[in-house]
């Protein structure tokens, strides 16, 4: 038997189950997602529903019941199941990873640069001076935004000169005279 987070939203009904709504769980991605209609399809080939009915039940065409069902019945349950992503495998690892976050969180003026601002660049030296990998700024972005689950901060533009009581007070007394005019 088969057991997963979230798998209530794929069901006969087109409205999400009561232990659905208000869950702090995050939505089913779409490849989470269609794993969880073939498994939702494998329970009711166990029972032996007609493809027909599966397929409205899970909200696919017949032929892919079809298809999930020669794949069941040549391979079980674990044939349907979501396979890993292929591709290359990161340049770095778990263990870098967390080498590079420490190094991080230091800042940026801990690494010698004028202002605590980081940019791809900066992230792409520290990561070839933390671990010896030298990352493309793609590379860089997929390791701050996926692997560390940072995101884009962009920093307020202000004047260093600014004076917020200064301002305050030429809205309060200038700011009416010139409105009202000469």
């Amino acid at each position: 038997m088969w057991l997963s987070c979230g798998w209530e939203a794929v069901g006969v009904a087109s409205q999400p189950s009561p232990s659905a709504v208000g869950s702090s769980l995050p939505p089913l991605s779409r490849p989470q997602l269609a794993e969880a209609r073939r498994v939702r399809a494998v329970e009711l080939f166990e029972r032996g529903v007609s493809n027909a009915e599966i397929a409205r039940a899970v909200g696919v065409c017949a032929e892919s019941v079809r298809r999930w069902r020669r794949v069941w019945e040549q391979g079980g349950a674990s044939a349907l199941r979501r396979c890993a992503a292929t591709g290359r495998p990161p340049k770095l690892d778990d263990t870098q990873v967390e080498v590079v976050r420490a190094a991080l969180e230091q800042g940026a003026r801990a690494h010698g640069f004028e202002a605590d601002l980081w940019t791809l660049e900066r992230v792409g030296v520290v990561v070839t001076r933390a671990t010896g990998v030298v990352l493309s700024r793609a590379s860089v972005w997929r390791l701050l935004t996926g692997r560390l689950g940072w995101s884009l901060q962009r920093p307020e533009r202000r004047a260093v000169e600014r004076d917020e009581s200064e301002i305050a007070c030429w809205i309060a007394h200038e700011w009416p005279r010139i409105k009202k005019g000469p």
